[in-house]
C-alpha cells in the first residue's frame, strides 16, 4: 500500500491560490506561487496540447479564460505559452514549468483530464514528464479510460477517482473504477453524504472535496470527508478550516 495520508494533510488550493480570477488567475505560476508561500497543497488541471506536452488548463476550449475561440488540443504548448490568462501576464503553464517551480515545496494533485479519441499516450507522457521529481504528487482523473492507463503504468503516485453523483448507478460506475485499486477518491462536496464515499472511507480510502467555497461547505466537507479542496478564502483565517 502507498503511503497516502499526505494527502488530507493541508487544505488543497483548487487550480492554485487565486483570487477569483480578479488579478491572479486560476492555474497560473502566479496562482501556484501563492499557493507556495502559503503552504498549501496546489489542485491543478492537465490537458494534452498538440505536440504532446501536457499543460495547464481547464477548460477544452479558451474562450473563458483567453478570450479567443478553439480548443486548447489543437495549438502546440509552444502557442499556448504566449497566450494571456485573463488579460494579463500569465500565460499557460506547463507541467513541466510548475515541477520546476514547485520543486517539492508542497504537494501536487494533477487532474488529467482528456479525450480518449484524441489524447493517446496522454497518461503515459505525464508520467514520464514526472520522472525524477522529488516531490509529492498525486494523479486523479473523471476518465475512467485515462485511471485505466495510468494504473497499467504502474507509476509510484496514489492515483485517485475524481467525481460526483448522488444516485446508484452513478454509485456502481463509481465502484467499478475503485476495482482498478485506486488510492483515493475527490469527490462534489454537495452530493455528500453518500453511500459509496461513506463506504470508500471505511475501507480507509482518503476522500478529498472540491469546491469549497464559504463555511456551509466547508462544514459539509468535513463532516463527511477528510480533507477539502478550496478556493475564494484563506484556510488560514479559522484553526477549523486547516485540521
Amino acid at each position: 500500500m502507498r503511503d497516502v495520508s499526505w494527502l488530507t494533510e493541508r487544505p488543497v488550493a483548487h487550480r492554485g491560490y487565486h483570487d477569483m480570477n480578479k488579478l491572479v488567475w486560476e492555474n497560473t505560476l502566479s496562482a501556484f506561487t501563492r499557493a507556495i508561500e502559503a503552504g498549501f497543497a496546489i489542485e491543478c488541471d492537465l490537458h494534452y496540447a498538440a505536440n504532446g506536452v501536457p499543460v495547464i488548463f481547464h477548460d477544452d476550449d479558451l474562450q473563458r479564460v483567453c478570450n479567443l475561440p478553439g480548443q486548447v488540443r489543437d495549438r502546440s504548448s509552444g502557442e499556448l505559452g504566449l497566450l494571456s490568462v485573463g488579460g494579463t501576464k500569465d500565460r499557460i503553464p506547463t507541467l513541466k514549468q510548475l515541477l520546476q517551480l514547485c520543486d517539492g515545496k508542497v504537494p501536487l494533485l494533477l487532474e488529467l483530464k482528456g479525450r480518449k479519441s484524441d489524447d493517446e499516450g496522454f497518461a503515459e507522457t505525464v508520467i514520464e514528464v514526472l520522472e525524477g521529481y522529488k516531490g509529492l504528487v498525486a494523479l486523479m482523473s473523471f476518465d475512467h479510460w485515462l485511471l485505466k492507463e495510468l494504473k497499467a503504468l504502474n507509476p509510484p503516485y496514489p492515483i485517485g477517482l475524481t467525481a460526483d453523483g448522488n444516485n446508484p448507478d452513478t454509485f456502481f460506475l463509481h465502484d467499478e473504477a475503485m476495482q482498478l485499486g485506486l488510492d483515493f477518491v475527490s469527490y462534489f462536496y454537495g452530493h455528500l453524504p453518500n453511500p459509496f464515499v461513506t463506504a470508500q472511507r471505511k475501507r480507509g480510502i482518503p476522500v478529498i472535496t472540491w469546491t469549497v467555497r464559504d463555511e456551509a461547505a466547508r462544514r459539509q466537507s468535513f463532516a463527511n470527508a477528510d480533507q477539502m479542496t478550496f478556493e475564494g478564502f484563506d484556510p488560514r483565517e479559522s484553526p477549523a478550516l486547516a485540521s
